[in-house]
């Protein structure tokens, strides 16, 4: 589990990058395209996951290029300190209930508690961020929720039917869907996508690496702990991406958003000593 909490900062970080700069679909293109250069020798090196898992993957590729386009409208229209504890707290929520009806995975009743206070933590560290003036975001980041809920449980299954070649479908994947999102956005912005990666493109690789590593953790997890279990503690990516926001973007840090972070560490300890499954 604390390799999950390191892959939250870098899920985190990556999220940031985005949120810092002028074009965040631009830079969302970016970010995924280098996560496809950097994981297709990986994948080459590999070879694909067992046949079984490709219905899966595939499928988490349809989902990714949605959640990618709803994630960069999302930050376009609110902060981050709205934005993405809504879209990360709210999906745990989404995994636990269908992972318990769909992989019929449940947790202890230790863990059910941790998993309902971290989220609940979570979107009060969003609500408070004025959401209210903020519809439109607030509704690209539940509808973008549910997108991450999707692609968590659909890789989730994917992944542990790899087996002992879980990192040769992370590999693929990544491989697959930062070329069809990426490509679809320098098609429609021609030249400017070009220099603008010119410019931004060590930041780029620098949120790929990120970005890639925090799944490939977070999927890893999944294949030796609860779906739910990873999922929720995976969202503790919150209390880094508001100490960043507060730190880089200058986001506003008040007294009702410091005590949604100390739910969400209570929620994360939780989780830690109640994560053992029952049938």
């Amino acid at each position: 589990m604390t390799l999950v909490l390191f892959g939250a900062v870098l899920h985190a970080a990556w999220n940031v990058l985005v949120k810092s700069s002028q074009d965040k679909t631009l830079d969302t293109a970016v970010i995924h395209i280098f996560c496809a250069l950097i994981t297709l020798p990986v994948s080459l090196f590999l070879g694909p996951p067992p046949q079984e898992a490709l219905p899966f993957l595939f499928a988490s590729v349809a989902i990714h290029v949605g959640y990618y386009f709803s994630l960069a409208r999302a930050y376009h229209h609110g902060s981050l300190g709205l934005t993405y504890p809504i879209m990360r707290g709210s999906a745990p929520l989404m995994v636990a209930m269908a992972s318990w009806v769909v992989l019929e995975e449940s947790l202890s009743l230790t863990g059910w508690v941790g998993v309902l206070t971290l989220c609940l933590g979570v979107i009060w560290l969003g609500v408070s961020a004025h959401a209210g003036q903020q519809k439109t975001a607030f509704g690209f980041a539940l509808g973008n929720a549910a997108i991450v809920a999707l692609y968590t449980l659909v890789d989730a299954q994917g992944v542990r039917l790899s087996g002992d070649a879980a990192f040769a479908y992370i590999a693929l994947l990544f491989s697959l869907d930062g070329w069809i999102f990426g490509l679809a956005v320098f098609a429609r912005r021609g030249a400017q996508a070009l220099r603008y990666t010119a410019q931004r493109w060590p930041m780029a690789l620098g949120g790929a690496t990120a970005s890639v590593g925090s799944y490939a953790i977070a999927l890893w997890a999944m294949t030796v702990a609860p779906v739910a279990a990873v999922a929720a503690l995976r969202e503790t990516s919150v209390l880094f991406g508001v100490l960043l926001g507060c730190l880089v973007l200058r986001e506003k840090l008040s007294a009702q958003r410091v005590l949604a972070t100390v739910v969400i560490i209570l929620g994360a300890i939780a989780i830690r000593f109640g994560a053992g499954a029952t049938a």
